[in-house]
């Protein structure tokens, strides 16, 4: 697995290491140490989510509160996916910025995104199944959403506006610039 700092440094991209032959191929999806070390601090996963959506869907922008907030690794097992990660930390030099990546079960790339950010995805094949490591449980009434639509943001989110898929939930979530971040750049929330 080799590892990769994007625009905002925090956000990380992991690359896997094919080994294949005639039976086809075998690749580490998550080794704790080599992550951890390159990291610079531990993330303790507790739980693995996994999402199945249609093409056009959208979730997101979602985050918890302070206390119950979450780092997250995204891998994509079928499909092809726009992932999402928008710096909710205020006084960060990177605050609002918005980071996409591609992420699809043929490259089996993962986007590590920290506690402090937003996060979401759209699909972008027939349909596509994500799963989500988490450190923290889900907890009920912790979430922080942002629209997807924001115009501060401006996320293109590579779908056409008439076949985007949301939740009833995403439908009436507020813009960034009406949302008060919990976080802080520079507090270590591990």
């Amino acid at each position: 697995m080799t590892y990769k700092r994007l625009e905002i440094p925090e956000l990380v991209l992991c690359e896997p290491t094919f080994h294949e032959d005639n039976r086809g191929f075998v690749f580490e999806s998550f080794k704790k140490k080599s992550f951890d070390d390159f990291l610079g601090f531990k993330v303790d996963f507790s739980q693995d989510n996994i999402s199945y959506s249609k093409y056009g869907v959208v979730r997101g922008l979602h985050t918890n509160t302070l206390d119950f907030s979450q780092s997250k690794l995204i891998s994509v097992l079928k499909g092809k996916i726009l992932d999402v990660a928008v710096d909710f930390r205020v006084e960060s030099p990177t605050f609002g910025k918005v980071v996409s990546v591609e992420l699809n079960s043929e490259e089996n790339k993962q986007l590590f995104i920290p506690r402090g950010f937003l996060h979401g995805f759209s699909v972008l094949s027939e349909d596509a199944l994500v799963m989500i490591k988490i450190d923290r449980y889900f907890a009920s009434g912790e979430s922080i959403g942002i629209r997807y639509d924001d115009k501060d943001l401006s996320i293109d989110w590579k779908i056409d506006e008439k076949f985007v898929i949301l939740s009833e939930a995403d439908k009436k979530l507020s813009n960034f610039k009406d949302i008060k971040s919990p976080f802080v750049y520079g507090e270590n929330y591990y």
